[in-house]
């Protein structure tokens, strides 16, 4: 079902007013991945990134304390591995407490430190160098705790002079961090790190200073491995992680978006879309019967309109060539703010947004009683996160038309997006009472009972959409949705098998393209039940086959291919998935997605002792939703 998650809201944006079809889809993707994280990187690394959240800086210790216990061990299983850890634990806890009679002694000594030079270190013996190397971790500690980070800095260096130690080299970095030097924070914990190379804290340091220098891939990497070693414990880590991959994906869509071809999206996101306004046939003048000559802008105008009925991308192409062809042509009389729409509407799909924004502008000047172009810049508004601009839009078409079933349909999946549920629900209803012919509708108040908690209410909603609109798949496709989402697997996928079936017969009857989302849902529902993983590749390769732009198809692919560990395979569909993509925001989505999945074989190539700590975290996610 579609959702107001803020881990899809980019493609909600961009999907609302396609019947929430794409959307629902990607939902079921991202919710998956989205509550099963640790499990996700178990299998093919993945991690949904969330939209917001505050940005997360390593706090730097406030005392020498903090700063003297800087690493969390992680669990070893073996007997060497464990003591290692116990023994540094030990030692740095030596120094925590300042009431502990060594740390006293230490400090009364603290005016009688060496001066250790890189010349006078080799004349110390072995055991020399490590009383010495204490006794000035110690004071820099001290120091530190005061905020002299300078003083500090000198004393972990000659503390490093003595023992090269991981922890002194973090600790330095500690102050490098305080002082906002990046490039040193790098420096030692990179030294830090080459010692040992699962020292959480200097990770975390490291990822940090990497994020204040613009290098966010590094910084990912580094958090990405801080998680897997910390086996997710650590919610600050994992939040890093989520806004990371969010800044990465940002940065290559931008590029994508600067090279990107305007054309039109798959044939099946552009019949969800075109299929949430009402069928009201051909207008006035523009009829069947119509004499139209060859080549005028009514004739092209008219030939664009058909070319829809196709459903098909052939079909798609050619009515979005003739809307252009019919505005050149002109002559078209009442008919012209009709073709501005249409033009704008395409424009629009392409991703041109200013030309498509100009146009319905001109439509609206050549009609303002012609409201479908309000509730197409609405949408355009909102998918820009211009909440309010589009709310005016559909205040202006009610206006012009208080009766027009489209304005509350459109205005209900703003309501739905907001998750204001019960707004969403009157809208719906107020388009059911204008035209209770028109199938949407019914199934999104159906789909906004659901989401209230009314499970009995929306039932009986689907039941009554199967009476009245047997002979429609988007009825079964929806209802196995809701179906799916409450773990009834069966019943599910026998609704998508009869919605698969019901668009092969309307192609069978009327020709055109096929709506290929039940064949993915059915796929992704046999992968929740039976984690039948041969059935579901083979679905959705029959979907590829139908719409090979089909971008939902594509990431569903990734999906189950990174559940079987196959992430190479599953990395390049996520890149085709943002290739595919419309919008920046949809590009985002999927990127975010090839991200982490690029991120945890960077992780395994870096860090090869990972892969197997990554393996035991647990095994394949639950089926169904959560």
């Amino acid at each position: 079902m579609a959702s107001a998650r803020a881990t899809t809201a980019a493609v909600e944006d961009a999907a609302t007013h396609v019947a929430s079809a794409s959307t629902s889809t990607w939902d079921r993707i991202s919710n998956w991945a989205s509550d099963n994280k640790a499990a996700a990187w178990t299998i093919a690394g993945v991690t949904v990134v969330v939209a917001g959240g505050s940005v997360y800086y390593l706090t730097r210790p406030a005392s020498a304390q903090e700063s003297s216990s800087e690493k969390k061990p992680a669990k070893k299983s073996k007997k060497k591995s464990a003591k290692k850890d116990a023994e540094k634990a030990a030692e740095e806890g030596a120094a925590q407490a300042k009431s502990a009679p060594k740390a006293a002694a230490v400090e009364e000594q603290s005016d009688d430190l060496p001066e250790i030079t890189e010349e006078s270190v080799g004349s110390l013996s072995e055991q020399q160098r490590k009383d010495y190397a204490a006794k000035l971790k110690a004071a820099g500690n001290k120091a530190y705790g005061s905020k002299d980070y300078n003083r500090a800095i000198d004393l972990y260096g000659q503390a490093i002079l003595c023992k090269a130690d991981a922890v002194f080299y973090s600790n330095r970095a500690a102050c490098w961090n305080a002082m906002s030097n990046w490039t040193k924070v790098i420096e030692d914990t990179t030294a830090a790190i080459s010692i040992d190379p699962e020292y959480i804290k200097a990770l975390n340091r490291r990822a940090n200073a990497y994020e204040q220098e613009g290098r966010f891939s590094e910084a990912l990497l580094d958090y990405t491995a801080s998680c897997i070693i910390d086996q997710f414990r650590n919610d600050a880590s994992a939040q890093a992680v989520e806004r990371l991959l969010k800044k990465v994906a940002e940065v290559k869509a931008k590029s994508i978006m600067e090279g990107k071809d305007k054309k039109l999206p798959s044939p099946t996101f552009v019949s969800n879309y075109l299929q949430s306004f009402r069928d009201n046939g051909l207008p006035e003048g523009l009829e069947e019967t119509a004499d139209l000559p060859e080549g005028s802008g009514k004739d092209l105008l008219r030939k664009g309109l058909k070319a829809i009925k196709l459903r098909t991308g052939e079909g798609y192409t050619e009515a979005a060539e003739s809307f252009e062809k019919a505005i050149e042509a002109g002559g078209l009389d009442k008919s012209e703010a009709l073709a501005y729409n249409m033009r704008g509407t395409f424009r629009y799909l392409r991703g041109d947004g200013d030309s498509a924004l100009a146009d319905l502008n001109k439509s609206l000047e050549l009609d303002p009683a012609l409201v479908q172009s309000y509730v197409k810049r609405a949408s355009m508004h909102l998918e820009q996160t211009k909440r309010d601009e589009a709310a005016r839009d559909f205040e202006l078409a009610i206006e012009h038309n208080p009766n027009d079933p489209d304005i509350f349909y459109h205005r209900a999946q703003l309501h739905f997006i907001l998750s204001e549920f019960s707004m969403a629900a009157t809208d719906y209803q107020k388009s059911i009472d204008l035209d209770s012919q028109f199938i949407f509708s019914h199934i999104q108040l159906g789909v906004t009972q659901y989401k209230m908690g009314s499970i009995a209410s929306s039932m009986a909603t689907f039941r009554r959409c199967i009476k009245n609109f047997g002979d429609k798949s988007d009825v079964y496709n929806y209802y196995g949705e809701l179906l799916l989402d409450q773990q009834k697997y069966q019943e599910a996928v026998e609704k998508f098998e009869t919605a698969v079936e019901m668009e092969k017969k309307i192609v069978g009857e009327k020709g055109g393209g096929m709506n290929v989302l039940p064949l993915i849902n059915k796929a992704l529902a046999l992968f929740q039940w039976k984690q039948d993983f041969s059935a579901a590749e083979d679905l959705c390769q029959k979907a590829l086959i139908i719409d090979p732009e089909c971008d939902i198809a594509v990431a569903t692919m990734a999906q189950l291919l990174l559940q079987q560990g196959k992430v190479t395979d599953a990395l390049k569909y996520f890149e085709r998935a943002a290739e595919l993509s419309r919008t920046e925001g949809e590009i985002v989505n999927a990127l975010s997605y090839a991200e982490a999945t690029r991120t945890q074989l960077e992780v395994q190539e870096k860090y090869p002792q990972l892969a197997s700590r990554l393996q035991g975290m647990g095994g394949p996610p639950p089926p169904g939703m959560r």
